[in-house]
């Protein structure tokens, strides 16, 4: 037996639950295998829900999914090199071959290695008919080889499989709970650590090593400074060398995973000193826009109908529609289905997790609440998250 490195894992059971669900959809449609591939941790969920592996870094990691075998994973590593001792590995679950390759994003005459060993893998196992997910983001090589095998049958898979990963398990949602009180202790990290003098970076970083001291790998976290009256908006990290000022507020999104590698989000904002009535006012209104959207996420309820009914909410109010994407499931993906959207098909059902952040900016604020809700048989559970929803003032 193989000593187990992994920090974290989510259980056994948890991985044959979403295993024996896959295969019933691919049984009901007709399916041999599902093919997909992933190169970020954070939005690369499909890799991760299949085999608690995180695909990260711009490396690709390559998933074959068979109807009645183990995986095959194609990934980085080096040439001519294939592994079946696998059993044992706590680290290659569910997978019962390993195909190393050393292509890199970055080496254009590389980017075929993957394609062609994906390629002679469904030739070796004789699969007819293939589910691909996400096949416009997979890079072309790929889907131009997919497509030049004879005789095999390709269908976007995406839609199924989507429906499957929005509705969480019981380990999910205790997992979501786990990885909301993590944030919590981050923005409260945050609160007794700010102070004028400290650049937005060194509140960034502070909030990022205080994931990872509990048990987070992955995420970001966006936010800078400005002074009332001035919007101080989410960025990132190369945009964060504002020094704060007494009287200067900071907006913070922390968008981390636990050591489940689960994402939940939450977003407040900071004043170094007493808030504006304009900032308290505003913040105000956005807590009122999410409890109205809360209202309207009952099971059976089209996601396009609540987009429309929020920026019917904005309007009312004097404000802009929504361009943006203002709520969103999440779980292995840092954005993934049902989007709360015009474009989006799916219903809201038992058993997702929202993000629920609306938000605007006028150039003088911008105003945003962010938190995650689990959806139960008649609507929003408890929210997710217990800090505060109100404007800090430290």
């Amino acid at each position: 037996m193989m000593s187990n490195r992994l920090r974290s894992t989510i259980s056994q059971a948890e991985l044959e639950r979403r295993w024996t669900a896959a295969r019933v959809m691919m049984a009901a449609e007709g399916i041999d295998a599902l093919v997909m591939q992933n190169a970020s941790d954070w939005v690369g969920g499909y890799v991760r829900w299949f085999t608690d592996l995180a695909a990260s870094n711009g490396y690709p990691r390559t998933i074959i999914f068979y109807a009645d075998q183990p995986m095959t994973s194609i990934e980085m590593g080096a040439f001519d090199v294939v592994r079946t001792d696998l059993a044992d590995n706590p680290a290659y679950r569910g997978v019962g071959r390993l195909v190393h390759t050393p292509s890199f994003a970055s080496i254009a005459y590389s980017n075929r290695y993957d394609a062609d060993l994906l390629v002679a893998e469904l030739r070796r196992t004789g699969v007819r008919r293939v589910g691909v997910l996400a096949p416009d983001a997979l890079p072309s090589a790929i889907v131009d080889a997919l497509r030049a095998v004879s005789g095999l049958e390709l269908s976007d898979a995406s839609n199924s499989l989507d429906v499957i990963k929005a509705i969480k398990s019981s380990e999910e949602i205790a997992a979501l709970g786990a990885v909301a009180a993590l944030q919590d202790a981050v923005f409260a990290k945050v609160c007794a650590t700010i102070r004028p003098g400290l650049s937005d970076i060194d509140i960034a970083n502070t909030a990022q090593a205080e994931a990872h001291r509990l048990g987070s790998d992955q995420g970001i976290l966006l936010g800078t400074s400005a002074p009332l009256g001035v919007s101080s908006r989410f960025m990132g990290r190369a945009l964060q060398g504002r020094t704060l000022q007494v009287g200067d507020h900071f907006s913070l999104l922390i968008e981390v995973n636990g050591p489940s590698g689960l994402y939940t989000e939450i977003a407040r904002t900071i004043v170094l000193g007493k808030a504006s009535s304009q900032l308290l006012e505003r913040f105000e209104l956005m807590r009122a826009a999410q409890d109205h959207s809360l209202s309207l996420l009952l099971p059976g309820t089209p996601a396009a109908e609540i987009a429309r009914a929020h920026d019917d909410w904005m309007i009312e109010y004097g404000l802009q529609p929504e361009t943006r994407l203002y709520a969103h499931g999440q779980g292995v993906d840092m954005v993934e289905r049902p989007l709360i959207r015009r474009d989006e098909t799916m219903t809201i059902q038992t058993g997702m997790c929202l993000a629920v952040h609306p938000g605007f900016d006028d150039g003088e604020t911008f105003s945003v609440i962010c938190d995650n809700y689990m959806i139960e048989s008649d609507g929003p559970g408890p929210c997710l998250h217990q800090t505060a929803k109100r404007i800090f003032e430290v």
